[in-house]
């Protein structure tokens, strides 16, 4: 049986986990741990460009 993820918790387990991943590993590039965490938690294209967009504007 699968299990059924709320609207949004993947992006928020992205956002989590880049977060820690900055932390750990910080010399990652950007684009690695945005392809990675699109991946691992199965992003749509619309939420990996809504993360990628905002990850990009929190850090200026």
């Amino acid at each position: 049986m699968s299990t059924v993820t709320p609207e949004g918790e993947n992006l928020r387990k992205a956002v989590k986990w880049i977060t820690e991943m900055r932390v750990n590993s910080p010399g990652t590039p950007e684009e690695t741990l945005l392809e990675e965490a699109a991946r691992t938690f199965n992003l749509t294209p619309l939420d990996a460009e809504f993360l990628a967009r905002n990850l990009k504007t929190a850090q200026q």
